[in-house]
């Protein structure tokens, strides 16, 4: 499979910098999207050229997912090399970059239950800062009915809204992939950064990009990145690509 030459040249350079870190999102990115969120898996030759390219010296590689970080760990099957941030960015390893309400968050996990209730194929999933409506596999009248219903209530909640693909998320902490690339940065030390992100939420990690960095859109949309693929398999074949060139520099 072969990448656009103008992107192709870009991860070249990238490749050439003294400290590189390459970070994905998970869903729509590494792993296709699936109907049911938890039979999601990372294709496995991207999930390979991952983990070998976080062995490269002076190389880091991370997953930044709207996921729980348990979750995005346990799905991903990734080891400990490839480092993990979760619920879009707040959550990591060391705990999350924010206070959590809990209060309120119960609070939106009832009310998105009862919202749900009866309409099938509408689904809450909880996670540890967040509650999301999932609509994917509902009837079009039952998807549009559960998501006006859900952000008239949202109106009396002190909640950031996230508007993904046929779902939407609340989270009572506030939630930033583009934070997360600026706080991995600092961490590692990266000269460059590359981004793989395919949802809206990731247009917060590519509004933060800088000058020698590379963001890359999967599928169609409207985009801050500056290239694009089409499909979680021209990731894989970027992520293969990368460690060629890493491995050359």
């Amino acid at each position: 499979m072969s990448l656009p030459a103008d992107l192709q040249d870009a991860l070249t350079r990238a490749a050439q910098v003294p400290r590189l870190l390459i970070t994905s999102d998970f869903d729509g990115t590494l792993a296709p999207i699936v109907n049911n969120p938890a039979d999601a898996r990372p294709l496995r030759e991207g999930a390979d050229a991952l983990v070998a390219l976080a062995q490269r010296p002076d190389t880091s590689t991370a997953l930044i997912s709207g996921r729980a970080l348990a979750v995005l760990r346990d799905l991903s099957g990734m080891p400990a090399a490839v480092h993990m941030v979760g619920s879009h960015g707040a959550e990591f390893d060391s705990g999350f970059s924010h206070p959590i309400d809990r209060a309120l968050l119960d609070t939106i996990a009832d009310e998105l239950k009862a919202i749900a209730a009866g309409r099938p194929g509408v689904t809450v999933e909880l996670k540890p800062a967040s509650v999301a409506l999932h609509v994917r596999n509902a009837e079009p009248a039952d998807a549009e009915a559960a998501s006006a219903q859900a952000l008239r209530s949202a109106q009396a909640w002190d909640a950031q809204l996230t508007k993904g693909k046929a779902v939407l998320e609340f989270a009572v902490i506030t939630t930033d992939k583009g934070e997360a690339i600026d706080i991995l940065r600092d961490e590692h030390r990266a000269s460059a950064v590359i981004y793989f992100g395919d949802d809206v939420t990731d247009e917060k990690a590519f509004r933060r990009l800088r000058d020698g960095d590379v963001g890359v859109k999967v599928g169609p949309g409207e985009t801050l990145a500056r290239y694009r693929v089409d499909e979680p398999e021209d990731v894989v074949a970027a992520l293969k690509y990368l460690l060629q060139a890493r491995a050359a520099d």
